[in-house]
């Protein structure tokens, strides 16, 4: 749920799980939980920090600005095996399709939601089995636009740790567009449960959706949908009364 679970640090905590290990930022989160505590102790919860973060994020990237709802409490347990619900780029889209329905989210919520990755980075690791031997007879993934398997092989090469930063949208990654799913639509997704989305009916029709360029209005129902999609997705397993807290360090339970 939306309850601030991943900051808290420690043995076998959520962001010590491996689908976590790419996360960063907690210092930010921790800085204005400092400041808020300074000034209004014990009353706004790591929860909602976060959740404004995430919305500041996207605006300061050029994406949309929305009235965040407050009031989350934070919670009271965190674990690494929490993880294992999240989406992985491993699975496929019915895996991820079931995951999101699980949380009263559905397919358009899934691709929008899938859309954050409009910014931000991801490992070799997580992608580089597409690179390489990924069919039986040794090809790559043959859904790999030919030009854009050349450029991720030089940066994620066959013997390479695996360590190397990727732009999860090659052109503009630290923009906040539907440049996105253009690359879906293209063959030039860097994830392949990214990739995916292009090859189930009901997920491509909402990434052309927002990949057309219909009278020059593209990324005008993104930006609409998205803020809608976060709202959603963040009163998702919300703590109320006792279930939850209102933390005094976010890294630590009180």
């Amino acid at each position: 749920g939306c309850d601030a679970s991943v900051l808290i640090s420690g043995p076998s905590s959520e962001r010590t799980a491996f689908t976590n290990i790419g996360l960063n930022g907690f210092d930010v989160i921790d800085d204005a939980k400092s400041q808020l505590e300074s000034l209004c102790p014990g009353v706004v919860s790591c929860a909602d920090i976060l959740a404004l973060a995430a919305r500041d994020s996207v605006a300061l990237t050029g994406g949309p600005n929305w009235g965040v709802p407050l009031g989350r409490l934070d919670g009271k347990r965190s674990s690494a095996s929490d993880a294992l619900n999240l989406p992985s780029p491993l699975e496929s889209i019915a895996v991820h399709r079931q995951k999101f329905a699980d949380k009263g989210l559905n397919d358009h919520d899934l691709v929008t939601l899938v859309g954050a990755h409009t910014i931000g980075q991801t490992d070799c690791r997580f992608f580089q089995y597409r690179l390489y031997n990924f069919t039986p007879t040794g090809n790559s993934d043959p859904s790999i636009n030919s030009p854009n398997l050349a450029q991720l092989q030089a940066l994620c090469p066959k013997n390479g740790n695996g360590l190397t930063k990727v732009a999860l949208d090659k052109d503009s990654w630290t923009r906040f567009d539907v440049n996105f799913f253009k690359n879906i639509r293209d063959g030039n997704a860097v994830l392949e449960s990214d990739q995916r989305l292009w090859g189930d009916d009901a997920t491509r029709a909402i990434v052309q959706n927002y990949a057309g360029n219909i009278r020059g209005l593209f990324g005008v129902r993104f930006n609409f949908d998205f803020p809608k999609a976060m709202i959603k997705m963040s009163t998702i397993d919300v703590k109320t009364g006792s279930s939850g807290e209102v933390r005094k360090v976010c890294s630590k339970f009180n």
